[in-house]
Order: structure tokens, then sequence, then C-alpha cells
């Protein structure tokens, strides 16, 4: 298992960066790690819900939401061949704000090896987005 995970500080109460988090289509807008994300459904963000996200230098990505809190976040993941990628995304009262924990885990026979030879991009990433979220929500 290889896991990224990335802790940021936030002057804004969880619940309001928990509803960023849970637009996931506006993504885009606030981290360059993104550059589309196409929900399959309508309507907000549940368990089940799944949607093709797009990233720099990385295949096209369907994710499923196996976890929601919609005053925390959420949590996804997607399967291919011998890989499984779990991404969390959740805001925790801090002082004066919050506390998003950003991670993203991958695990399987060829998870293992994709997540260490692009452990430099993922941690790149998820500071990406971490920076932006943290922009995003105290402006």
């Amino acid at each position: 298992m290889v896991r990224t995970e990335q802790l940021v500080t936030i002057s804004a109460e969880p619940a309001a960066v928990a509803a960023v988090l849970l637009d996931v289509q506006r993504w885009p807008e606030w981290t360059p790690s993104v550059t589309e994300v196409r929900r399959r459904e309508s309507g907000p963000l549940a368990v089940g819900s799944t949607a093709l996200v797009r990233q720099p230098r990385l295949p096209p990505v369907t994710w499923r939401v196996t976890a929601l809190d919609p005053e925390r976040g959420f949590t996804w993941a997607a399967t291919a061949p011998g890989v499984h990628t779990v991404g969390e995304h959740y805001a925790q009262p801090w002082a004066g704000g919050c506390r998003a924990r950003l991670a993203l885990t991958q695990s399987g026979p060829l998870g293992v090896l994709i997540g260490t030879v692009t452990r430099g991009l993922t941690r790149r990433y998820v500071a990406l987005e971490g920076a932006g979220l943290k922009r995003r929500c105290e402006q």
C-alpha cells in the first residue's frame, strides 16, 4: 500500500470547506491538479455517485463515492485491474477554523507499483489540491 496525505489548516468552518470539497465539478476552478470532473448523475453528491476525473499527465479515472458526511467531506474509490485507489477529502474542527485532510491510498499488486512510480506526481497534486482548497475557502 502507498499512501500520500496532506493536512491543511483553513480559516473556515468545516461545513464550508466540506461544501467546496463536495462540489467536485468545480474543482478545476481552484486546483490545477484537476482539469475536468464530469458527474455521471445529477443532484448532490451521494454514496454511489460516480464521476470521471481528468488530471494532467494521468489517464481519466472514474471514481465512486463510498462514504459521505455532508458536514465533513467524502471518500471515493477507483478500481482497475490490479489497482485499488481510495481518495479521502475531509475537514475537521481545528483551532480558529478547520484542518482539511486530503489523502490518496493505492493498493493491489499493480497499485503499489504505480503508487511508487507516481509518488512524486501524487504528492505534488495533493499539495496543489490543499493549497487551492485553502485559497478558495479563505477568499
